[in-house]
């Protein structure tokens, strides 16, 4: 959420900065509501006050006597106290209205994002691979392999669902707990296994609600949201609580299955493992100072560049423009794996300063080391990866022309296989009947 104190001081000049996003916002109805409400404050305080005197001269008329001047100044009372009552309803449904359209703003984008019509690749780690055959799509290899199976998913749940099977569950579990474990003893991240179900609050902190409740699953009868990454948990983790700047940067790393409702219309470009309503996610949080919070950035990017470094898997590295933003998010980097199955790159990792908008919200704050007012802390995220994409890449990257998989080093140490082959002919095979 926005600092409302920063929008009073330059209101031109954060309208101009958030249009850099998205060139319809208008800062016009938040301003008038702002107005508004400093008004009813300033009304209600002065009645109050008009009520508090008023009492006292009640009193100091009654002592001498004064009976009828006392019954004339009670009547007033009366009305001041009614005013008062009415002025505190309008407060209250102007409080909540200027709340929401708060709420609905997005983060102003850092000065060093960019406004461009494309993101920009800032680097590029390792080469394509190159076969002196056509390089199939993961699909095709998952189900030659007897890894993949989304015919038997779209039975049991529905489409963009996904089943892995046999070696493909070992694999999807080995690097999972490779990425986990990695990251805790490479990188010194505290490990999180939190719920994946979370209230409304949280979802507000995080920054999906108010504006993005139809991209979320629900469950209406507990109100209570699927987790859609554990950036929504992971930003509650320390709701209404004052960390210490010595603590800080603090640095979770938690596993989660993520839930995506994703509405609209998928080709080609998303099939398979590519867009999904259910996918595990390692995902990384830091909860930082402002003064560091864009070198923490940089060495998030360099944490979930570690692991396709470590997988030995081909990427670049992208600047994102500011109308390709999530509504959280200050900057954005980006890793895009390559798929040689469809030629293009597919974003395996989207790393954000948030800066202070998630604090505001769940009022997030360190006391600073040197003393004085409680600050709002920095908070970053990415994931450590998702794996399905970098399933996906995996298979592609690695295929040889017999429809084998060579694996990398540290999961064929885990899986003690180093190709995935066919599936055994003892498998159950899907009848037509």
């Amino acid at each position: 959420m926005l600092d409302i104190q920063k929008i009073r001081e330059d209101p031109a000049g954060v309208e101009a900065r958030l249009r850099r996003r998205d060139p319809n916002i208008s800062l016009d109805r938040v301003l008038e509501l702002d107005s508004r409400r400093r008004e009813l404050v300033r009304a209600v305080e002065s009645r109050r006050h008009e009520l508090n005197q008023g009492s006292e001269e009640v009193a100091k008329l009654q002592r001498e006597g004064k009976k009828e001047e006392a019954q004339g100044l009670i009547a007033r009372l009366r009305e001041v106290s009614a005013e008062i009552k009415a002025l505190e309803r309008e407060l209250d449904g102007v409080e909540k209205e200027l709340r929401h359209e708060l709420l609905s703003l997005p983060n102003i984008p850092h000065d060093s994002v960019p406004e461009a019509e494309e993101k920009i690749v800032l680097r590029e780690w390792g080469t394509k691979p190159e076969f002196d055959f056509q390089p199939k799509h993961h699909v095709e290899l998952g189900k030659a392999l007897g890894i993949l199976d989304f015919e038997r998913a779209a039975v049991i749940t529905g489409a963009r669902f996904p089943l892995y099977v046999g070696q493909g569950a070992r694999l999807e579990f080995a690097l999972l707990l490779w990425m986990f474990e990695f990251h805790v003893h490479e990188h010194g991240y505290i490990p999180v296994l939190p719920p994946i179900l979370a209230n409304r609050k949280s979802f507000e902190v995080s920054g999906q609600l108010p504006k993005f409740a139809d991209e979320l699953y629900h469950c209406p009868a507990d109100d209570l949201f699927l987790n859609p990454t554990a950036e929504s948990l992971l930003a509650n983790l320390h709701r209404d609580e004052i960390l210490a700047e010595e603590d800080l940067p603090l640095r979770y790393v938690a596993y989660t299955p993520c839930f995506r409702r994703e509405a609209g219309t998928w080709g080609e470009a998303q099939r398979g493992l590519i867009r999904m309503h259910q996918f595990n996610k390692v995902e990384l949080f830091h909860y930082t100072t402002p003064e560091r919070s864009y070198e923490d950035l940089e060495e998030l990017v360099r944490h979930a560049e570690a692991i396709l470094q470590r997988l030995g898997l081909h990427y670049r590295v992208t600047l994102l423009p500011a109308d390709d933003l999530a509504h959280q998010s200050a900057k954005t980097i980006d890793l895009e794996v390559w798929l040689p199955g469809q030629g293009r790159y597919y974003e395996v990792s989207s790393c954000s300063n948030c800066e202070d908008f998630q604090a505001r919200r769940g009022n997030i704050r360190f006391r600073p080391s040197t003393g004085g007012k409680p600050r709002f802390v920095h908070t970053l995220n990415g994931s450590g990866l998702a794996t399905s994409r970098l399933f996906a890449a995996i298979l592609e990257q690695n295929q040889r022309p017999d429809g084998t998989v060579a694996l990398p080093e540290v999961l064929a140490e885990r899986l003690g296989i180093e190709v995935l082959s066919r599936a055994p002919a003892g498998e159950p095979k899907r009848s037509n009947r």
